[in-house]
């Protein structure tokens, strides 16, 4: 049986008719850029989580970039961030001038590992951290109230990058609300995906708000005067008109992937050295991938790949092993568990178009290669 990462296309069937009339009410209006399906979608995105304020973007990476720069992080600033995960993150702090810091995850949630912030902070007195972004990896969010306090005493703004935890919580909060600004993209394979590239930046500060939708905008504050320097940051009206379609099957996609995670827990525990994910208490994982570690992942990849069952390796390399961020001077060993995870993570396929007999399939056959 196949069994892919995602089915993009049987998901638009299943919508087909709210996807084309949005679509084609972007076409009548010829209001392709920016425009009303873009702001029904903020507001709407914003309503979700509880926020004040939503600003579309044109990608994750855009919105991450344009949330610390209107949070006037430049040169000479140094912002935390952790090694495992997409390399947008930090591409973004890069983007402003400012330099990455990395700190280490925790092995169970694959997050940022409070207790080794505290200790770099300790370690790093005289240094003048401005910010952190806590990456709320594979859909489960960071431990907020740890890293909010310690940015706290550190005076370090906080930016979520929830570009993978869209409607998720942590002690009943929605991601969005635990910092300054909070990035998401809507990348066609996100929970809930575009159809090309799309993202937001949710806030709770007014000022900081109205001074993102002017960046993403050449600066402009109303057509032709520019208040600022800007950049072209703006989400298409088509992808505006998609999203809004989709939002409101957003919690019922969520609960989907959650059952079949459910799932995969229950039939996969004890099987083989699998380790599988695990769900804080007081956290709202949503999903986006189910990562388990093994070993034996290079095995375990082919044997389920043979059988036509799609898996994905995320995050390989670690950032700082990367080349472009060689210069930042880290070593091997640095950071062990994140290069300990980039060696024995895999993603089992999990989609809210996922049919019981494909979960079936993906447990009998990781039960049969341990076997």
């Amino acid at each position: 049986m196949k069994v892919p990462l995602a089915d993009l296309r049987k998901q638009y069937l299943q919508l087909k008719p709210q996807i084309d009339s949005a679509i084609q009410q972007v076409i009548d209006s010829s209001q392709f850029i920016l425009g009303k399906a873009v702001a029904d979608f903020e507001g709407a995105f914003a309503a979700m989580h509880q926020v004040r304020h939503c600003v579309a973007a044109g990608s994750g990476t855009d919105a991450l970039h344009l949330a610390l720069w209107g949070l006037g992080i430049g040169n000479g600033d140094e912002v935390i961030t952790t090694p495992f995960t997409f390399i947008a993150t930090v591409e973004a702090i890069s983007l402003t001038g400012a330099t990455p810091v990395f700190v280490d995850i925790d092995a169970k949630t694959f997050n940022i590992d409070p207790g080794r912030l505290d200790a770099l902070l300790a370690a790093s007195k005289g240094r003048k951290f401005r910010a952190i972004i806590p990456v709320h990896l594979y859909g489960q969010p960071a431990a907020m109230d740890e890293i909010s306090s310690l940015a706290r005493k550190q005076d370090m703004v906080i930016v979520e990058d929830a570009c993978q935890a869209h409607a998720a919580k942590y002690r009943g909060v929605f991601v969005g609300n635990f910092g300054s600004a909070a990035c998401f993209s809507f990348y066609p394979g996100k929970n809930l995906g575009a159809y090309g590239e799309a993202g937001a930046v949710v806030s709770n500060d007014d000022d900081l708000a109205g001074k993102l939708r002017a960046l993403r905008d050449h600066g402009q504050v109303e057509k032709y005067r520019h208040a600022v320097s800007g950049h072209n940051y703006r989400m298409d009206g088509l992808q505006g008109a998609v999203l809004g379609a989709k939002l409101p099957y957003l919690d019922r996609w969520t609960e989907r992937r959650r059952s079949i995670a459910a799932s995969y827990t229950r039939e996969l525990g004890g099987v083989g050295d699998l380790v599988l994910p695990f769900e804080m208490p007081q956290a709202y994982h949503v999903y986006h991938l189910y990562v388990v570690r093994t070993k034996r992942r290079s095995g375990l990849q082919k044997f389920l790949g043979d059988r036509d069952i799609a898996t994905a390796i995320a995050y390989p390399i670690p950032l700082h092993f990367q080349e472009a961020y060689r210069h930042l001077g880290y070593r091997k060993g640095d950071f062990p568990v994140s290069e300990a995870a980039a060696e024995e993570c895999l993603a089992l396929p999990v989609f809210a178009e996922m049919t019981d007999d494909q979960v079936a399939c993906v447990i009998e056959n990781v039960k049969a290669f341990f076997g």
